[in-house]
């Protein structure tokens, strides 16, 4: 057995993990990162990166089927599994050598192998252990199933989904949050007919309800079935498909399951608790400023309860490594972390809705206003609909920004600008947004919620 010391000790090579060694190691830490697989996490191999590159090979199957309607002849030939797999891979594999490059070139020492924590603030990895003065706990997530309801043939989870050498002409897709509407979107695209079902009442439940509807509207127009407000009862499966059995009785047979209802903590059987370090359904209990019970743990991204997102571990980690080198960070409340759900069309937010904001300063105290976007040039340009919704308090500032179309997703940074700077409409309408562009509708909103609308009445 060897034991090594270190300033900063990371369990955890995900964009929580990776993020904390990085900065840390930039303020002058000698750091230590473990990962039992491959850096970059979940994020890059098997969540934000491939899905995105397969939401834009679908995009591209769209705009080739519609060329037509702009004067472009062309005409799509099929999908290409082969060839998708290795678009989206090559991608991967360029991130990921980048990223190899990166934590090399900042002396960062990785341990490859399954680390536990243990007492001391130390981790074991095989016969060694590592010891830090400090230690960020960031292992991440795992899909999540339903009981009796076992992933594997042709019951899928959003890793094996990406994992499949064709392109299925048929499946349901069990959830209708972010994961399951972006892989809706894409196998929908790529010609296959697709349900979503969904326990909750609306598609992206967690949304305003204005984008849910938008949702749910516009994937009715692309022939995307959905079955809302209805529970999974059973599924099986035979060499030919899956059957799935909903609580009202119903039966939806395709040719494969996607299971997408959420990610759970990777906390498990990783000694957390013998070290100390207390867990809540799994998850670890931190403070605002992401402190465990015992002194120099730490711990950053999806196993800290909130938003399951990248750029939330990404800021969670640099967060922690700027607090343990002594600097004072401020914490980014969850309300002012920009949403994005890459689907067809788009939906991004920040901020609260317009129920939550009404529930904090009464129906009076609020005003909100949406913006369509038939009336922005651009949005009509690449042949999209959708809408821009803007709350704020009255005679106060921006409460929420959210926003359906496709591409919109690249205007929520001045969302989170102006909800997070607590900015008034007022503030916002002098400022010029460049014609013809997207953000055109985003500043319509603004000027109309100011008082002096241009193009809306």
């Amino acid at each position: 057995m060897t034991a090594h010391d270190f300033d900063v000790v990371v369990l955890g090579g995900g964009s929580g993990g990776y993020a904390a060694a990085l900065r840390a190691a930039e303020l002058g830490k000698r750091v230590a990162l473990i990962e039992k697989d491959r850096l970059g996490g979940t994020c890059l191999h098997r969540g934000c990166i491939p899905t995105k590159a397969l939401l834009h090979a679908a995009e591209i199957a769209d705009a080739v089927r519609e060329a037509g309607a702009y004067g472009v002849s062309a005409s799509l030939g099929g999908i290409d599994p082969v060839g998708l797999r290795a678009y989206r891979e090559g991608i991967v594999a360029k991130k990921f050598k980048g990223l190899e490059g990166l934590v090399a070139r900042r002396g960062i020492t990785v341990v490859a192998g399954e680390g536990r924590l243990e007492p001391g603030r130390t981790v074991r990895v095989g016969d060694d252990t590592y010891t830090g003065a400090d230690v960020v706990l960031a292992t991440g997530s795992y899909s999540r199933t339903l009981p009796g309801l076992e992933p594997g043939g042709r019951i899928l989870t959003s890793e094996t989904a990406l994992a499949l050498d064709e392109a299925p002409g048929s499946l349901v897709v069990l959830g209708g949050g972010v994961i399951g509407v972006e892989f809706a979107s894409a196998w929908r695209s790529f010609g296959a007919e697709v349900t979503i079902v969904e326990a909750l009442d609306h598609l992206v439940p967690n949304e305003d309800i204005a984008l849910s509807k938008g949702l749910e509207r516009a994937y009715r127009k692309r022939g995307i079935q959905t079955r809302l407000g209805v529970r999974f009862a059973s599924a099986s499966q035979d060499a030919d498909g899956v059957t799935v059995t909903l609580e009202d009785g119903e039966s939806l047979r395709a040719d494969y399951l996607l299971v997408a209802v959420g990610r759970g903590p990777a906390t498990s059987g990783l000694g957390f608790e013998d070290a100390g370090v207390a867990l809540d359904r799994g998850f670890v209990v931190a403070d605002e400023r992401l402190r465990t019970g015992v002194d120099g743990v730490w711990a950053v991204g999806d196993i800290v309860p909130g938003l399951q997102l990248a750029h939330r571990g990404f800021q969670q980690g640099v967060f922690v490594a700027e607090a343990i080198a002594g600097l004072d960070p401020v914490p980014v409340p969850e309300t002012q972390i920009p949403k994005v759900t890459y689907s067809h069309p788009e939906v991004a937010s920040v901020g609260i809705t317009e129920a939550q904001a009404v529930a904090q300063h009464g129906a009076e105290g609020v005003r909100a206003y949406e913006y369509n976007l038939a009336g922005n040039g651009k949005s009509e340009i690449i042949g999209t609909t959708g809408l821009v919704k803007v709350v704020r308090r009255v005679e106060g500032p921006v409460l929420g920004v959210h926003l359906i179309g496709d591409r919109v997703g690249e205007l929520i940074t001045e969302g989170q600008l102006a909800v997070a700077w607590e900015a008034h409409p007022e503030d916002i309408a002098p400022l010029i947004h460049a014609h013809p562009t997207q953000s055109e509708a985003l500043g319509e909103a603004f000027l109309a919620l100011a008082g002096k609308p241009l193009h809306a009445v």
